[in-house]
């Protein structure tokens, strides 16, 4: 048998043995050395492809016992920490040494292009500077607040329609539908509306395609082969070809209608009007790079809130006692009458009310802590921080106030889909209660 048809046929057998030829070369050359000390290699990409259905739990584990570890490959070294130390170092001490890098890039630009989450030095602090005044404080509160509120309370209508007839609904689906419908109306100035019912044409293709996109994207991570299967079209990039083509479509179209109206739009004080608007301002004849900028607030706005809130939302049915404690401190910080309907509630929603809700905050906090939207989202913090905070704040207050959420099915498992972002896998399928009736 040939070498081709041995790799061919027993690639991880290879891999591993090709791993410990690295390994033994790496120790030798520690013992010549003799100075430097190295963090253990604990893990492999065979590894990782091993556990790819389980591989933030597989890293998670290694984590817990080493700390601080060492993935090798015949073609590139990584190191994992949880070292608060090293974070501390990584995201502040040091923190220009630590970009992205040019192997991120690769693997993820042919999704998120050169947007934020891919590009360092003057790109990354080009796009910061042109996108921060759509998150400073003012604008979230004044402005962004309000598209938040008008989303929950067609989230909560739609709830509403479920507790009175009974039915079971998957509420990580409208969740990331709501949270994509507050992205849409920040970046784009447009109601995509897809809570509500059908929407624009070609959108739930979009939508479909944008979590295969980063599926097939993660994959690339521990598929040494992914290259080669690109340049044939088979397997996951053809997968990942397909929906990039329907993202591009999707976008192309809709930077091109909204660069026409912006073009007619003689009135300069509309110029930072929304994210788009305010690019398009300062790069109007690079669609590509419109595409990329937007493709990148897209996946983090859509996924960060609306994946937490869904796991959120699992925490509060596993622990009652949790959801009750969180319903009662909304009910005193808004201090409105029981016959609140959700509507008025919705529109009387004040700035000072959630920011009397310390333990509201502290429970998304550990449901981050927990479950971290983008469980790989690199050396940086994001952008978005406050953006997402009241986002999910404001959603949660409106249905905590109405709502008494529970499994569908308790016995059924919840797991993760391996993807960038943490989805729950199958969705999560719930019952909503009117609160009313629990007081």
């Amino acid at each position: 048998m040939n070498p081709i048809s041995i790799v061919a046929t027993f690639p991880s057998i290879c891999l591993s043995f090709l791993i410990l030829i690295v390994y033994f070369i790496n120790k030798l050359g520690e013992k010549k050395k003799g100075k430097k000390r190295y963090h253990p290699i604990a893990d492999s990409t065979t590894k990782q492809l091993i556990n790819f259905h389980r591989i933030h739990d597989h890293m998670a584990d290694l984590a817990a016992i080493y700390k601080t570890y060492r993935l090798e490959s015949p073609f590139r070294r990584e190191i994992y920490t949880s070292d608060p130390a090293n974070i501390e170092y990584i995201l502040k001490t040091n923190f220009d040494n630590y970009g992205k890098g040019d192997y991120h890039h690769d693997i993820l630009k042919d999704f998120y292009g050169d947007g934020m989450f891919t590009v360092d030095g003057e790109k990354w602090k080009e796009q910061r500077k042109v996108s921060s005044p759509e998150f400073s404080k003012r604008v979230i509160r004044e402005v962004n607040s309000l598209i938040f509120t008008n989303n929950a309370l067609k989230l909560a209508n739609i709830l509403d329609q479920s507790a009175n007839s009974k039915d079971t609904v998957d509420i990580q689906d409208l969740l990331l539908k709501s949270s994509l419908d507050s992205v849409f109306q920040v970046a784009f100035g447009i109601e995509l509306d897809s809570v509500c019912g059908p929407c624009q044409e070609g959108a739930n293709k979009f939508i479909k395609a944008l979590d295969d996109a980063s599926e097939m994207s993660l994959l690339r991570y521990i598929d040494l082969f992914w290259k080669i299967k690109k340049a044939i079209n088979i397997g996951s990039e053809a997968k990942l070809k397909k929906s990039l083509e329907i993202i591009d479509e999707y976008m192309y179209k809709l930077i091109s209608s909204k660069a026409e109206q912006l073009s007619q739009d003689l009135d300069s004080s509309q110029k930072g009007e929304n994210i788009l608007s305010r690019f398009w301002h300062y790069s109007s004849t690079n669609p590509k790079y419109l595409r990329d900028i937007l493709i990148n607030f897209m996946g983090g706005g859509k996924d960060t809130t609306g994946t937490t809130l869904s796991w959120f939302i699992l925490m509060l049915c596993r622990y009652p006692v949790v959801q009750e404690k969180l319903a009662e401190e909304i009910k005193e910080a808004t201090n409105m009458k029981g016959s609140t309907t959700i509507s008025d509630f919705a529109a009387n929603l004040k700035e000072e009310a959630i920011d009397k809700m310390p333990y509201l905050h502290a429970v998304l906090s550990e449901t981050i802590r927990l479950y971290p939207a983008i469980p790989v989202a690199g050396p940086r913090i994001c952008i978005g921080k406050e953006f997402a905070y009241r986002s999910m704040k404001i959603t949660a207050a409106v249905l905590m106030r109405f709502f008494v959420f529970k499994l569908s099915d308790e016995s059924e498992p919840v797991n993760y889909k391996t993807m960038l972002q943490l989805h729950i896998d199958r969705g999560l399928h719930v019952r909503a209660f009117h609160r009313i009736n629990h007081y």
